[in-house]
């Protein structure tokens, strides 16, 4: 069964990546820091259900990407191709739980010297209808929510939940973080020009906190940790999709410094795409 999946997987990535290739234009660095033998995960930032396509086409190895579960059942929205996560080699994960069952069968992948994929912000950071409704509901916001949804939607959550500790610092007026809230990058900009923030600040508020899960894993199976960045874009032909691949290095046993270590990493190379694309 084993060999039958790496031969679905090998097919999807010959046949579809040059079409994933043509259509999104990714420009890859450092795909030579990919090891080719022994174990590692490979971890980074989570912008689009496209972003393990840029890894899986970047190396021969196959990566074991840890999904949610809702990917391996037709009874969700999202269930509609069980088949092919399974033949990918993807592994289910309850994310309403601490799902010891997917962290067991992610450390026995690495344990047997093959490589593990994984968002260590857990989701992607775009702003959920959960959040928004908290937002809506605290506010007061007149309208409907609905059209508030659709304005707000497309900003990363930590932006949105940045701008509010702005506004509960009274570094801005709650005017300024509800008029602005359609747009938090173009305002966080304007705030660095006006000098109320500092660039630093808007790197720090990038990402979501980072989860435990991926330094554990490296240090309990002595695994290399490969971070990456996604910046720009996904557009037809796009002229800004940039992935960024750095050096692996190993967890230490002091799980909290590792894991900012990680989260620094991956900064700085996204702070490197963004610093090159101006």
């Amino acid at each position: 069964m084993a060999s039958n999946k790496m031969v679905m997987y090998r097919i999807f990535r010959t046949v579809l990546g040059p079409i994933y290739r043509f259509w999104y234009h990714p420009t890859v660095i450092g795909r030579e820091n990919i090891p080719k033998d022994g174990s590692f995960l490979i971890v980074g930032n989570h912008v689009h259900i496209m972003d393990q396509c840029n890894i899986i086409g970047s190396t021969k190895r196959r990566i074991h990407y840890m999904a949610k579960k809702e990917y391996f059942d037709p009874k969700y929205k999202e269930g509609k191709f069980p088949w092919f996560f399974r033949s990918a080699g993807c592994i289910p994960v309850d994310r309403e739980k601490k799902d010891h069952e997917a962290v067991d069968a992610a450390l026995e992948v690495l344990r047997e010297g093959h490589a593990i994929g994984l968002f260590p912000e857990g989701t992607r950071n775009g702003l959920k209808d959960k959040r928004a409704k908290e937002i809506f509901d605290e506010y007061k916001i007149e309208g409907d929510f609905e059209e508030f949804y659709k304005i707000v939607k497309k900003n990363k959550t930590s932006f949105v939940d940045y701008l509010e500790e702005l506004y509960k610092k009274k570094k801005i007026t709650k005017d300024e973080f509800l008029t602005n809230i359609g747009n938090c990058d173009r305002f966080l900009h304007e705030l660095i020009d006006k000098k109320v923030i500092k660039e630093k600040d808007y790197f720090d508020h990038l990402f979501l906190d980072f989860k435990f899960g991926a330094v554990s894993m490296a240090n309990k199976t002595d695994s290399y940790l490969v971070p990456y960045a996604i910046y720009g874009d996904y557009k037809f032909r796009s002229k800004n999709l940039v992935v960024r691949i750095g050096k692996p290095f190993k967890a230490s046993d002091d799980l909290a410094k590792a894991n900012e270590k990680l989260r620094k990493v991956i900064t700085e190379l996204y702070v490197e795409s963004y610093k090159n694309s101006k």
